[in-house]
């Protein structure tokens, strides 16, 4: 059995699909004729002018969007592809060793990279990375033709079994994340990332069992193999015997009957057993996210991440393409109601054109807002197309990773900014678009009162204020244990907020995890809050966790998980309460 973290609750019994990279780690693939080289060799060739034309587009676009110094990162990189140097070793490496342009492509990569490591220097490690860079994007090229000797571009082949599929990779990468959205994928296994993932929140968006961290699952697992997921306990068996597979399809079968039976509240007012109405938001990445909140019974939007648009464009995206997406966004949200994040890159999330910096710990670093007061006109494009899409229906604007008022001063000027650009250039747009602040930040939680004076709205993101006030990076294995939500500390931290909110009645809403984690929500709930929003997926089950509760009960478990000492006397607890209320829930709770 191998042990991982379990980041998007249920079972699953299925058959595992290996995820590779375009430049795989995998075997070099030969070619079966010798006398297949000279085409291979072109067909290399096409994929380097294409990629070059590609680059060529990126800087004339980029430039014009962001300035020439953006672009400088994508100047480098044609001259990367247009090196004589890469051309002649991949050729040799067709016609002397006989292997695939893709794989020709790999082991040249593989030899740079060891060329590279021996320098004990930083910009040759920056270096090797843009190598990198270009190389992949050569590679998808070549995995794109048709009848490539190799498919190395991540995709699904249909699959006609009866078994549904388990996703194994090293990582889900953005791009994959959202290439995957509709594929008939039953559940998921990563070696690293954890609860906050790309993985991770694919996973909860389908509400399907995942689990993240598992070192050396892919040297374990074969296409094809048998496998159980438990993403609850964080479990992965790999072919299992028949006793294990018999009593996890049982689970399986029990886990899923139960969750189909709750979306059929869909219709049904979110409120308390003592009748407190609540609003039941979701978070989408993309506008299959906003449909999938509508089948559910969402009464809006909570937390669009604008930054998957980004992440997955072959470059930049203008005011144009970002307003007629908000636009969809929009319209196609329950209730045409959606606050709509702004960018929020850095960490994880990155992409070339604002360039890469070695950073020891990214999170605490170079991101979100703090990259684009030096990049402002991306920010202002996004904000202008937001303020655009606002006449559509409800939109909110949300600011991520703010720290200080000063950060907050400074953004809504740009907006008023914005606003008076548009109307003296005659562009239409809503006027009363509210902006908001994600506390995820420990100091912005300390001198919230000082910020609520200054916005119209509050988000907390605990996922990011869990791992800032513990120190510790959610996603690393050896200290994931201790971003841990049911924790003296974060439900302390947590109540101050929603306590200065309720003085000055500014909505609030906490659009982290804890809020689809039935413990957690039963304490949010007793603590006040009266806005969730979560993945699509656990919309049902918190509905139905609200309902069987009264509005007194919650405030005495709040009241007392205030008082306890330690994360494990609060689980003890809360799991004792939740089993008193629904113990069906209680089971499929994944906190």
């Amino acid at each position: 059995m191998h042990k991982g973290i379990g980041v998007s609750p249920g079972v699953v019994v299925g058959v595992a699909y290996r995820v590779e990279s375009v430049l795989g780690s995998g075997e070099p693939q030969t070619l079966e004729d010798p006398a297949q080289a000279p085409a291979e060799v072109a067909r290399f060739d096409r994929a380097v002018e294409e990629t070059t034309a590609e680059l060529e587009t990126f800087v004339q676009r980029i430039a014009l969007e962001l300035g020439t110094s953006a672009a400088d990162i994508f100047k480098s990189h044609l001259q990367i592809v247009n090196d004589p140097e890469l051309t002649a070793r991949v050729h040799a490496a067709i016609e002397k060793q006989r292997l695939t342009a893709l794989s020709a492509l790999q082991v040249v990569m593989n030899a740079y990279a060891a060329q590279f490591a021996r320098i004990d220097h930083d910009y040759f490690r920056e270096r090797v990375t843009d190598v990198r860079d270009v190389m992949t994007r050569i590679g998808s090229h070549l995995s794109r033709k048709p009848g490539s000797p190799e498919d190395g571009n991540g995709a699904i082949d249909s699959h006609d079994g009866e078994e549904p599929v388990i996703l194994v990779a090293h990582e889900i990468l953005p791009s994959q994340a959202m290439s995957l959205g509709d594929l008939p994928i039953a559940g998921i296994v990563t070696e690293i990332g954890g609860s906050t993932s790309h993985a991770a929140i694919l996973a909860r968006s389908r509400g399907i069992p995942a689990v993240s961290g598992v070192e050396g699952i892919m040297d374990d697992v074969v296409a094809g193999d048998l496998m159980v997921v438990d993403g609850r306990e964080g479990h992965v068996i790999v072919r299992p015997d028949r006793e294990a597979t018999a009593a996890y399809r049982k689970v399986q079968r029990e886990f899923f009957h139960y969750k189909d039976s709750l979306i059929a509240n869909r219709d049904q007012p979110a409120v308390s057993c003592d009748g407190t109405q609540v609003e039941l938001l979701a978070n989408i990445n993309n506008l299959a996210d906003a449909h999938a909140a509508d089948t559910v019974g969402a009464t809006g939007v909570g937390l669009f991440r604008t930054e998957y648009l980004f992440l997955t464009h072959h470059d930049v995206p203008g005011e144009e393409e970002q307003y007629e997406y908000y636009r969809q966004i929009v319209l196609n949200s329950p209730g045409k109601t959606a606050v709509i994040r702004t960018l929020d890159l850095g960490g994880d999330k990155t992409v070339p054109y604002l360039g890469r910096r070695n950073e020891p710990n990214p999170f605490m670093g170079w991101r979100s807002v703090r990259i684009f007061f030096e990049n402002p006109k991306l920010l202002v494009t996004q904000i202008r197309a937001i303020l655009r899409a606002g006449r559509h229906g409800k939109i909110s604007m949300l600011f991520p990773m703010i720290t200080t008022v000063e950060e907050l001063r400074r953004l809504n000027a740009m907006v008023k900014e914005a606003k008076a650009n548009l109307k003296r250039e005659g562009v239409p747009f809503a006027e009363d678009v509210k902006t908001g602040v994600m506390v995820e930040v420990p100091a912005a939680a300390v001198c919230i009162d000082a910020l609520l004076r200054e916005t119209d709205f509050i988000s907390i993101g605990s996922n990011d204020l869990i791992q800032y006030l513990v120190a510790a990076d959610r996603d690393n294995p050896k200290v994931a244990h201790l971003c841990e939500p049911l924790s003296p500390s974060i439900f302390r931290v947590i109540h101050m907020v929603l306590e200065a909110c309720q003085r000055t009645g500014t909505p609030v809403t906490v659009c982290g995890e804890m809020a689809g984690q039935a413990r957690s929500a039963l304490v949010l709930f007793g603590m006040g809050l009266r806005r969730f929003s979560m993945s699509p997926a656990f919309i049902p089950q918190v509905k139905a966790l609200l309902a069987s509760v009264t509005t007194a009960q919650a405030e005495r478990f709040a009241h007392h998980v205030l008082q306890l000492s330690t994360s494990e006397e609060i689980r003890a607890y809360l799991s004792d309460r939740l089993r008193e209320v629904s113990s069906m829930l209680e089971a499929i709770d994944y906190a």
